[in-house]
């Protein structure tokens, strides 16, 4: 099995002001939080805005990250569809390109029963034979990836891992302890990642490193050293931010860091909408113990 670890971006797309992909700025982005110490790369997730853009967008922003990484970074893809039909043919497209792993939640807009949600991923891994990690987000997705589809899924070597990003600390508590061995933990609510991890989740697909690497990768470090108490202090200083940009406008927000941070990465498609000045003071306010990180 594939072993996830470390923080693993859930990267923004950065577009230039005609609303096209900004491949200068995105080089300027990875550079950065390769030097902050990312462990890999998950391009073409919600916080990429892939629902945004074309098959071909996707594809140009796949093979960019893909030329970009270097050996040991771990690859993984977002390639989800509306169909299981769509999954397959941009699951293959990354697996050709050379990544590791997709990452995949139900198909949008269906609200698939458990029993549809088991056969979609079969039906995936049947016809790619490629690593996935589930993606359990609810709240955008309208239903749960249960213990029904997960008990089914639990023992197929293709399954790795789950992005648990319900915002329950239970639920991720139970899949740690249901699924240990079987199926990895991975942090997906940021705001309480420090307890993910002291429950076994050794990877984080974290949207908020995008415009706060240093100190969620130097949390992710003390941790794994075993210095929880640091990793505590780390997590009580980015947590201010974190629960703005859970607030609303997750996307804009992370690009509006980014900008902070001083690697500006454009706005967000339509229809997202953009912040208000009031919007980006707060979360400029909330940034501010990250952008004098040192």
């Amino acid at each position: 099995m594939l072993k996830l670890s470390g923080v693993l971006p859930a990267l923004v797309t950065p577009f230039d002001p005609q609303d096209q992909i900004d491949f200068a700025a995105f080089k300027m982005h990875l550079t950065a939080l390769r030097a902050a110490g990312v462990s890999g790369w998950v391009p073409c997730g919600s916080s990429g805005e892939y629902n945004l853009m074309s098959d071909d967008e996707r594809d140009q922003v796949l093979r960019f990250v893909k030329d970009f990484a270097k050996p040991g970074e771990t690859l993984i893809a977002g390639t989800n569809a509306p169909s299981t039909a769509g999954v397959i043919a941009n699951t293959q497209r990354a697996k050709d390109l050379g990544y590791h792993a997709v990452l995949l939640a139900v198909p949008f807009y269906t609200k698939p029963t458990q029993a549809e949600i088991i056969r979609h991923f079969n039906a995936v891994i049947d016809a790619t034979d490629m690593n996935i990690v589930l993606y359990s987000y609810p709240g955008k997705d309208g239903v749960e990836i249960e213990h029904e589809a997960l008990d089914a899924l639990a023992d197929n070597p293709r399954i790795i891992g789950i992005k648990e990003s319900s915002g329950v600390l239970q639920r991720a508590i139970g899949i740690s302890q249901r699924y240990a061995g079987r199926i990895q933990l991975v942090s997906g609510s940021d705001d309480i990642a420090w307890d993910f991890m002291h429950w076994g989740a050794d990877s984080w697909i974290c949207g908020p490193a995008n415009c706060m690497a240093k100190p969620v990768c130097e949390m992710d470090a003390a941790f794994r050293a075993g210095d929880h108490a640091r990793a505590k202090e780390i997590m009580q200083a980015v947590w201010p931010a974190m629960n703005v940009l859970e607030s609303g406008k997750f996307v804009q927000k992370l690009k509006y860091g980014c900008e902070l941070q001083g690697t500006p990465v454009g706005g967000c498609r339509m229809p997202f909408g953009p912040l208000t000045d009031a919007e980006k003071a707060e979360f400029a306010a909330a940034m501010q113990p990250i952008l004098n990180w040192k």
